[in-house]
């Protein structure tokens, strides 16, 4: 007869509770955090219960990447709009186009992987309302594109924001707002992940959201057309990086994606700069709106999708001019068609 002897070692139970827990979101790692980080701040974003399952969950873009690694012919260099630009050292698009009110407006993914879907379609409803004056200031659909837009990706699962502005080009893209309204033909239909008054996620311990079938219809104000109601662009195009101040500057806000890393969880503010141990976790798509500087560090300044609880009320700065997570090298836009 043989007997199993079953030893428990401190460090094991240790890395067990770490895993059930998601280490990187309790109050030692946050302390750490800001014990090395000399630009920014970290803080609790999220429930130190809230699984490392969910968050990567949130992280859904595949746009993260290398200029020498894409189509050269998708680079957009140069536009007859650039020339006699004067960069300023300051810009924020929110007071730049103030009558545009979707440039500030935080919105939630909920427990989906499509930041993807979110930072294009919110980027092309600005770059709209700025082509047209004003004249259309309202939410174009993250809904369709993240679950009709096939080639794009994987809906919930993650996608690439160049392939969603091939979409807006060659298909369009309806109107449509948040979760559980009927802005827009068709609104977002995953719930949205606040915290109830006890602090805990509402989406914690449910499992990611399964994509949905795509609606060719409007299910949200059904007196719009939805054949008519597709907004288009013109192009869509990689940005380098001395062509990404230029095109915010004449077209409005873009698309921007970036490794994260552990750390990045617990951003609370100033300029996000990677601390030295942090782990990859995986890519996410943000809204590129304008930049800046502090103490000397340049930074860009971002809308992220994971609602306001999150971050300086849903927004963040990264620091701009030296790749920081490949953010220089992974923007997107496009250029709005009007009529």
């Amino acid at each position: 007869m043989i007997t199993q002897i079953l030893v428990f070692s401190p460090l094991i139970m240790l890395c067990v509770y770490q895993t059930e827990q998601t280490y990187f979101l309790q109050t030692d790692f946050i302390n750490k955090i800001n014990e090395e980080a000399t630009t920014w701040k970290a803080g609790v974003n999220f429930n130190p219960k809230t699984t490392k399952e969910y968050i990567l969950h949130l992280l859904g873009s595949k746009g993260v990447q290398l200029p020498n690694l894409s189509n050269s012919k998708l680079y957009k260099t140069n536009d007859v709009t650039y020339e006699k630009l004067i960069i300023p050292k300051k810009f924020d698009s929110r007071k730049q186009w103030s009558r545009c009110t979707t440039i500030g407006r935080i919105r939630d993914q909920g427990h989906c992987g499509s930041c993807w879907a979110f930072a294009t379609s919110s980027a092309f409803a600005d770059r709209l309302c700025i082509a047209t004056n004003g004249n259309f200031n309202e939410l174009l659909s993250a809904d369709e594109l993240t679950f009709c837009c096939h080639l794009c990706g994987f809906g919930c699962r993650g996608g690439y924001p160049i392939r969603a502005w091939n979409y807006f080009h060659r298909h369009g893209l309806v109107t449509g707002g948040n979760y559980n309204t009927t802005e827009g033909c068709e609104p977002y239909t995953v719930s949205p992940c606040p915290y109830d008054k006890y602090g805990n996620n509402t989406c914690y311990g449910k499992p990611i959201e399964k994509n949905h079938n795509c609606k060719k219809m409007c299910y949200g104000d059904k007196t719009i057309d939805y054949k008519t109601d597709h907004k288009y662009t013109r192009d869509y195009y990689y940005l380098t990086y001395t062509s990404i101040q230029k095109d915010v500057l004449v077209y409005g806000p873009i698309e921007a994606s970036f490794n994260v890393y552990d750390d990045f969880l617990n951003y609370k503010s100033g300029i996000y700069v990677k601390t030295e141990n942090a782990t990859y976790l995986g890519g996410h798509a943000v809204k590129l709106i304008g930049w800046g500087e502090d103490k000397g560090i340049p930074y860009w300044l971002m809308v992220n999708s994971w609602n306001e609880d999150w971050g300086e009320k849903g927004l963040f700065k990264i620091r701009r001019g030296t790749n920081e997570c490949g953010i220089d090298n992974s923007t997107t836009g496009g250029v709005p068609v009007v009529f």
